[in-house]
């Protein structure tokens, strides 16, 4: 049988999303409403932080979050390089100097180790990437003394020890793109932190630099999680953690039914509850088995094959970067079937594809 790469649907929660969605049309409503203040205060409560403000997307809110936290033109952000391209994005855009750092081999997340040899004086802050829903080590790197901003948008529904990925550093996004653990229809996302502060400074900056629509005090932005898109999150996100344990139990059902012996399976940080955004698996021959998957109706691909400081945007700031293990990841990582509806029949569809196309 095929087995799709993403195997999830919302065709379950079809009649509750148009009810929400009738909802808010009939209410006239659609900026910065009800349905906004409600999630805001709902996926707060659900990371364990005191603040959630909804922005337009994913790569708003990493820029909100860094001129937030005191990024200035010119200063240094340490991230790694195995990303997608809006962790950096996002940091040029600002106006700051992305500065790249290794990752660990095995979790495929930045450590303290990695991320301290790339600080310089000019260090601003470390976006660490919660990459595949792994989670990085948010409070070692806190205790480099930078500020810390999670880029959690593959990672609704981690933890790391009994805090929830969101909750861990001085702030964290998030991006609810319709691929990601927790979706909306569209575009959206969100700035989480603990700090008044920044939270009222990312509220001013995701509607123009202006905290009354009189008086515009920054250049900002215009970037609002509307209300059609909060109102389909609120119905989904109480489905977040049941779709976070069937993923894990996949992961396990991966593992149980022998897939070690033809991939290296992936392995959380220490501590960390992975909520696999992606199952990337590696591979020496990862592009040779995904083309032997694909033949087999088996979903499978390479993320990052050419990772950020090598994108032709990029080298400016990745020009002589040595990063060996983001090189080797990038070239043999290769995503398999995940997803809150994949049977223990459909994992035994793609571990015996997986066994013929290694030979």
């Amino acid at each position: 049988m095929a087995v799709p790469l993403f195997a999830s649907s919302l065709e379950p929660y079809r009649a509750r999303l148009d009810e929400a969605l009738s909802r808010v049309v009939e209410s006239g409503s659609f900026i910065l409403g009800p349905e906004v203040a409600a999630f805001e205060e709902e996926f707060a409560r659900y990371l364990g932080a005191r603040h959630c403000v909804g922005v337009a997307n994913g790569t708003d809110a990493l820029a909100i979050a860094l001129r937030s936290l005191g990024v200035r033109p010119g200063d240094e952000v340490v991230m790694p390089s195995l990303t997608f391209y809006a962790t950096a994005e996002a940091a040029v855009e600002v106006g700051a100097v992305p500065v790249f750092c290794d990752v660990d081999l095995e979790t495929a997340c930045v450590t303290a180790e990695t991320v301290r040899a790339a600080v310089t004086p000019k260090t601003r802050a470390i976006v660490p990437v919660h990459l595949f829903g792994n989670v990085a080590p948010v409070p070692e790197l806190r205790e480099l003394g930078l500020p810390v901003l999670e880029d959690a948008a593959q990672a609704a529904g981690a933890t790391l020890g009994d805090r929830k990925a969101g909750a861990l550093g001085d702030a964290a996004t998030f991006s609810f793109f319709p691929s990601k653990n927790l979706p909306c229809l569209g575009d959206g996302g969100a700035v989480t932190t603990d700090s008044d502060e920044v939270a009222e400074h990312a509220r001013m900056l995701r509607f123009h630099g202006s905290r009354d629509k009189v008086t515009f005090e920054e250049v900002g932005y215009n970037s609002r999680l509307d209300e059609l898109q909060a109102a389909a999150l609120r119905v989904l996100l109480p489905e977040l953690d049941g779709w976070t344990e069937a993923r894990r139990a996949t992961a396990a059902e991966y593992e149980r039914q022998g897939l070690a012996e033809h991939v290296t399976l992936p392995r959380p940080v220490e501590g960390a509850g992975h909520a696999y955004h992606l199952y990337a698996a590696r591979s020496d021959r990862a592009d040779e088995l995904a083309a032997a998957l694909k033949e087999q109706g088996v979903g499978a691909r390479g993320y990052y094959r050419v990772p950020v400081h090598r994108q032709p945007a990029m080298q400016r700031f990745g020009a002589g970067a040595e990063l060996p293990a983001t090189e080797e990841l990038a070239a043999t990582n290769l995503a398999l079937p995940m997803g809150a509806g994949l049977s223990p029949e459909a994992v035994g569809e793609v571990v015996e594809a997986c066994a013929s196309g290694s030979t």
